[in-house]
């Protein structure tokens, strides 16, 4: 069966939001254009319950490649979540058990349904590399290993700083792009498309495909979100947009956003024509206020991610709580009926995660109740009959009743 060839989709394919593809663009660009169905994946590690914008361009990348026929397989990493990817980590990440990655995967196909297809006509297989991976004997790991050297490993960056810093690089660590790599060789796939921060690690799956398969396996690897202080956005460093997130907090989150990101996010997290962002370009140095293009990515990435409705409410509501300063009216309750401290009304509420944060934010003066800030964590509450508002922030209430 051939895949469409459109010529104009192929070329979205290829550069759009794009940093490098190997071994190089002209191979995957032939593969297109020859109509062949190509097998490709991207790998997510469940090591927290929230899929975020980082992982939605990949996926947007991953339809484009569905809507023109190919094969496309999301990996959860039910194996690998567990160990725990070191890319950019300057120490080992905490191993978690079998249990906690499967109840962190368990809402990732509804979170990437948003964007995937994972019904009707080729449809997106979602597979789990436990499946293979648990199963290898230690001769296996060995045969793997040996396509690998200690200096390979050791020159990666994260590692080498370790190393000079005095601080532990543990063994399970260097195996880790092994794992990955043979990912590619069970799944017998053509391309691996990932963050550019997992070139590493996905051309591990170069080696062990030519090794193990004789086969040349692609890599394209995507340019990544980040801050304005140039940290990517994501589960491990922080600042990401959930795609399970409530639309008003979507909103919220991108106008809080530094301006000097706003174009890169319309680049790399939207489909917005590239002609319209040339032209987002020249209204900014023209004078325009950042605000106005901040608000516009906001209704786009809220109406992609929920629905048009959604981006309307969403926008109603931040001009309620923030342009205009006011309580929004639909909060949700909670019920304090007799007297209990503050840290375990935030705690219980669900404002806060745990007591040392609502601490922090008492100190920080950023817990308010009908407007006043709390000054003290030894504070007694109780909830009214109309309600106290409790509020975290700008843009977090909950009223508390009795």
């Amino acid at each position: 069966m051939t895949t469409n060839t459109d010529e104009e989709k192929i070329n979205e394919i290829l550069t759009r939001g794009v940093e490098q593809i190997y071994p190089r663009p002209e191979m995957l660009e032939e593969r297109l254009r020859s109509g062949k169905k190509i097998r490709l994946y991207v790998g997510v590690d469940p090591t927290g319950a929230h899929l975020h914008i980082g992982h939605a361009m990949q996926f947007r990348k991953m339809r484009q490649f569905q809507d023109l026929g190919h094969e496309v397989i999301l990996l959860i990493g039910s194996f690998t979540g567990m160990i725990g990817d070191p890319t950019d980590k300057d120490a080992a990440r905490n191993q978690l058990t079998r249990k906690q990655v499967l109840e962190n995967a368990a809402t990732y196909k509804k979170q990437a349904g948003k964007i995937l297809n994972f019904s009707g006509r080729n449809a997106v297989k979602i597979m789990f590399n436990d499946k293979w991976l648990g199963k290898l004997s230690f001769a296996d790991v060995v045969d793997v290993a040996s396509n690998f050297t200690v200096q390979q490993m050791s020159e990666r960056d994260m590692f080498a700083n370790r190393i000079k810093e005095g601080k532990p690089v543990y063994l399970h660590e260097f195996l880790y792009p092994l794992m990955q790599g043979y990912d590619s060789v069970a799944m017998d796939v053509d391309l691996e498309i990932g963050g550019s921060d997992q070139t590493f690690n996905m051309l591990a799956g170069r080696t062990l495909m030519k090794a193990m398969k004789q086969k040349e396996k692609m890599v394209l690897t995507l340019e990544l979100l980040t801050n304005d202080e140039g940290k990517k956005m994501s589960k491990s460093e922080g600042g990401f947009i959930a795609l399970d997130d409530a639309p008003e907090d979507m909103y919220g989150k991108i106008m809080a956003m530094a301006d000097s990101i706003i174009l890169p996010y319309f680049e790399l997290a939207t489909d917005v024509a590239r002609e319209e962002i040339e032209g987002m370009k020249i209204q900014l140095s023209q004078g325009m206020n950042p605000r106005d293009l901040k608000a516009r990515l906001a209704r786009q990435i809220v109406t992609m991610h929920h629905s048009q409705k959604d981006a309307d409410a969403a926008e109603m509501h931040f001009k309620t709580v923030f342009q205009d300063h006011e309580v929004p009216t639909d909060i949700r309750e909670f019920t304090v009926s007799s007297e209990q401290n503050i840290v375990d009304v935030l705690v219980a509420s669900g404002l806060t995660s745990s007591k040392t944060e609502a601490r922090r934010l008492i100190e920080q003066k950023a817990i308010k109740i009908d407007g006043t800030p709390v000054i003290s964590s030894e504070m007694m509450i109780v909830g009214s009959e109309d309600g106290l508002v409790l509020q975290r922030g700008k843009r977090q209430f909950v009223r508390l009743t009795k």
